[in-house]
């Protein structure tokens, strides 16, 4: 690893599943973490995420090497007796170790933090919950669209009138969450720095799903009185919704009102502009059924490729909206190093999604594959302290299992 990268040194413990822990050690090996991912002998959930629906269907594991790249392997049975020799070993050797084990899974195990910062007082013990650590729902399991999306308030505010809930994309709280917690560790981090003392840091699926939603969850603080939810024909505001061009492309504009001028000249009606109904934005609001019907029309007429032409010209924001297969093909990702070259994974996945962090002037590490199921696990056990033997001994009574691979490898 790279002297240059940021945690170069930095040693993660990553016991955590599926997504959102897994995701913000991603982020630290970005930066040069060496991160050691441990999971149970049959593996990860998440390793067959791809396999169900509706998750997209495809022949390479993709989620699983986005929320694991770039880290080692050890396939460990928690629940083994002799397991605890291998932790206590592990979290000694780790600056970071990143949780999400249920609370009453992790008293059997002894994996709570009164139970291991004995064994390491400068550990960042990065706890990720569902609904938090106290409170009557605290023991619920989580995941992101029950507690990020549902019970956070954003899965409400996401629909239009008159229609359902639906599912939000997969992961998406999860990922989220991951930035939140990854800024957790990176506080503990720097607390120890100036103290040289370890921390306990946490975040939930709830409380990042509530601050996401923040501004509305605020405006509930304070009694607000809150519009009716989105009907696009009868939106708002007209110069703040959703439009559809003649090729099918859905596009938003977000337009305030000193932009009504430059508007209506760049869709070719500058006669809108001086239109009694719609001279001003309270005029516009009384009337903004008729002015949504009239854009409507508009905005029919011609490609997205015309209207994002003419507002480029005229300064009027403006957003196309993507689906995943558009999204690949976005210059923009290439050019900000959004989508970055995968190493190692096979098949047909050879670009990975970095993480949204930039340093300027620190590279990231080039992303590598996710390892296979104890693919390391001779290798880690050796650098923690067990010799060959004793490693043998593990495998025998399965302790460890996967795949092992020597050091020399």
């Amino acid at each position: 690893m790279s002297g240059d990268n940021i945690f170069s040194g930095l040693k993660v413990v990553d016991l955590a599943s599926f997504i959102a822990g897994p995701a913000a050690a991603v982020m630290l090996g970005d930066f040069g973490a060496d991160v050691v991912k441990v999971e149970p002998p049959h593996g990860d959930t998440w390793r067959i995420g791809y396999k169900v629906p509706p998750e997209p269907a495809a022949d390479d594991n993709y989620p699983w090497h986005l929320n694991n790249r770039n880290k080692r392997g050890l396939a460990l049975d928690l629940k083994s007796p002799e397991a605890k020799s291998v932790l206590r070993k592990l979290v000694e050797w780790a600056d970071v170790l990143i949780v999400n084990t249920p609370h009453p899974a992790r008293k059997k195990l002894e994996l709570e933090y009164d139970d291991v910062k004995a064994w390491n007082p400068r550990l960042i013990y990065a706890d990720v919950t569902g609904f938090g650590e106290a409170g009557p729902d605290a023991h619920l399991p989580g995941f992101d669209i029950t507690a990020y999306w549902g019970r956070s308030g954003l899965l409400s505010l996401t629909r239009d009138a008159g229609a359902s809930p639906t599912l939000p994309v997969s992961g998406s709280g999860d990922h989220a969450t991951a930035v939140v917690i990854f800024s957790a560790i990176v506080t503990g981090l720097y607390r120890r720095e100036r103290t040289g003392q370890g921390s306990y840091v946490s975040t939930s699926l709830l409380a990042s799903g509530v601050w996401a939603a923040g501004v509305m969850v605020q405006a509930a603080l304070a009694g607000g009185t809150f519009y009716p939810q989105h009907d696009r024909r009868k939106p708002a505001s007209a110069t703040f919704n959703v439009y559809r061009a003649s090729d099918d492309k859905w596009f938003l504009i977000v337009m305030t009102p000193d932009k009504w001028a430059a508007l209506t000249t760049a869709i070719g009606r500058p006669e809108l502009a001086t239109d009694p109904r719609f001279a001003d934005p309270a005029k516009q609001n009384a009337h903004v059924v008729e002015l949504a019907a009239i854009l409507d029309d508009v905005f029919a007429g011609k490609p997205f490729a015309h209207w994002a032409k003419a507002f480029d010209a005229a300064t009027v924001p403006f957003g196309v909206v993507s689906d995943p297969a558009d999204v690949i093909l976005d210059p923009q990702l290439t050019a900000n190093n959004i989508v970055v070259p995968l190493e190692g994974a096979g098949g047909k996945l050879t670009s990975t999604v970095s993480s949204p962090i930039e340093v300027h002037g620190v590279a990231k590490q080039p992303a590598h594959r996710a390892p296979e199921l104890g693919e390391h696990n001779e290798e880690i056990l050796r650098e923690i302290g067990f010799d060959a033997a004793q490693i043998a001994a593990f495998a025998e009574r399965q302790v460890i299992a996967g795949r092992r691979r020597s050091a020399a490898a």
